[in-house]
């Protein structure tokens, strides 16, 4: 196992290309120094099984919400109320994803904001981050998140950042933090390391995305949580960082905002040096 402990703070273990060789995959996060992770919920018909998979393993976290990819199909269920009820479980440690992505626009955009604010006022209501997925959504998520966060303090992480240094500072100056992706590896991501360089350490993440966006050197197969490796490798280097050291400061970071998480035993205390 690597020296570096690491934390996949974004993975899709109940997706195709994981779920079917799911304790593999985990066994090869261990050895790629992938300590914990976190699975995230894209909907509320899935989240049982997305539940029982960080039931299972102490290392595991989940999340509950509704992607914006489905919005139009899940919005008359996924309340404020539904979803504070579903956060109570002990391993739901935030509310999402959630939010906006008018790339695609599977669902309509007034619907995705319907959804988006539900999300939000469950994570300002139970305390828990909120995990936001924004594509081609700037204006309108910074809008709606500055509209909510006036009700009431909320927190939380920009998943898988590929957007311009503009809106990083907009997040990060609401309290947010910034995950970096595989996308942060690639060959013509130059503009994107240009702001990772930029976001203040203490406020990053990684995460894999898994089972999408695998990074280079993997690029062309399907990404898993061992791969978030490589993303570490790359983030540390832009920042002039070991690897070392960039996984205690984000490991440090994902359980301070995930802080329903409790550091796994062999982590933690004198056996953190092994």
């Amino acid at each position: 196992m690597s020296g570096a402990f690491l934390v996949d703070s974004h993975c899709h273990l109940d997706f195709p290309g994981l779920v079917e060789d799911m304790e593999a995959v985990i066994e090869r996060a261990g050895h790629a120094g992938v300590g914990a992770m976190l699975t995230i919920s894209t909907r509320l018909d899935r989240f049982e099984g997305v539940c029982r998979i960080a039931e299972d393993h102490d290392n595991i976290w989940c999340s509950v919400g509704v992607h914006p990819h489905e919005a139009d199909q899940e919005v008359e269920t996924a309340t404020p109320a539904r979803l504070l009820k579903l956060a109570r479980h002990p391993k739901v440690v935030a509310l999402g994803e959630t939010g906006l992505d008018f790339h695609y626009m599977h669902s309509d955009r007034g619907v995705q904001e319907t959804c988006f604010r539900n999300h939000l006022a469950a994570a300002r209501e139970s305390g828990l981050p909120a995990i936001i997925h924004m594509r081609e959504a700037e204006d309108d998520t910074i809008r709606i998140l500055s509209d909510e966060a006036a009700k009431g303090p909320l927190t939380g992480v920009i998943h898988c950042f590929s957007s311009d240094l503009q809106f990083a500072e907009k997040a990060l100056e609401m309290g947010f933090y910034i995950s970096l992706s595989g996308i942060v590896t690639f060959k013509r991501a130059d503009e994107l390391r240009e702001v990772a360089a930029k976001v203040p350490v203490e406020r990053l993440l990684i995460e894999t995305d898994a089972p999408y966006l695998a990074p280079v050197p993997m690029r062309g197969k399907p990404n898993e949580p061992a791969f978030v490796a490589h993303t570490a490798a790359k983030v540390a280097e832009i920042l002039g960082l070991s690897t070392e050291k960039l996984g205690e400061t984000t490991t440090a970071n994902f359980f301070r905002l995930f802080s329903k998480a409790e550091r796994p035993r062999e982590e933690s205390g004198e056996e953190a040096g092994q």
